[in-house]
């Protein structure tokens, strides 16, 4: 796991808060290797590394598949969920007090997690996602519980124009007295996607005001497209 460290550490921070703050998502490029995306992928199949498996169009969320990870999690994804956390929530903790939020993340990301699971959150929320052709994601948000971290990660597996066609990364901000504004992106194979939760802080005349945000995923018109989602807090069921 020492080169996924190593990329965590020469990653531009500075960078990354400026655009957190201004946009709300930031991208890493290339954090996991072409055979890192390889292993994920081949291994979901493997029932017996996950708690469980939701077919979408029967929730009305859209057409695929997700999965969500059993405990403990496979150590790719286990250091990249430690080794980024403190990274975020100094962002986060900015974003909170910015909005008058009386709430401070701890520094470590067990210490999240066992507030997490002091509130009955015990349940893993890391998932890998599968789309084929016409599949979708509505938009939504990824709470889980009372307790939850304002930001998440999408790592991309396939590669867009390869792998598949469509299926972009769609973001949606919530504008007073307007409209909402639409983001898309396409995000490469091995690519890590920060982006809020749920808001994030907008400035205005008179202070800091929430703006709230939805995520999902465009029409896939051809191929299959795999990804994976870290979700750093945890879920109730």
């Amino acid at each position: 796991m020492q080169h996924i460290i190593q990329k965590i550490q020469n990653t531009d921070w500075d960078n990354i808060t400026e655009r957190m703050h201004q946009n709300g998502y930031a991208i890493i490029p290339g954090l996991l290797a072409n055979e890192d995306c390889e292993a994920l992928k081949a291994a979901y199949p493997d029932s017996n590394a996950y708690r469980k498996t939701v077919v979408m169009e029967r929730y009305i969320f859209g057409f695929g598949e997700y999965k969500y990870f059993n405990y403990p999690l496979p150590a790719i994804i286990q250091t990249i969920r430690e080794n980024i956390y403190p990274h975020l929530a100094c962002i986060a903790n900015v974003w909170f007090k910015n909005l008058h939020i009386n709430r401070q993340f701890p520094e470590a990301h067990a210490a999240l997690l066992k507030e997490c699971h002091n509130n009955k959150q015990e349940k893993a929320t890391v998932l890998i996602l599968k789309y084929g052709k016409g599949g979708f994601n509505t938009l939504h948000q990824d709470l889980y519980g009372d307790i939850y971290f304002p930001m998440q990660i999408v790592l991309m597996l396939s590669e867009p124009g390869k792998d598949f066609t469509g299926g972009e990364f769609l973001l949606t901000q919530q504008v007073p007295r307007a409209q909402s504004k639409a983001i898309v992106m396409n995000p490469r194979k091995g690519d890590a996607l920060i982006f809020t939760t749920n808001f994030k802080p907008e400035k205005s005349t008179k202070g800091y005001y929430r703006a709230n945000m939805k995520h999902g995923v465009s029409e896939v018109q051809h191929g299959s497209r795999y990804t994976l989602g870290i979700i750093f807090h945890d879920a109730l069921s």
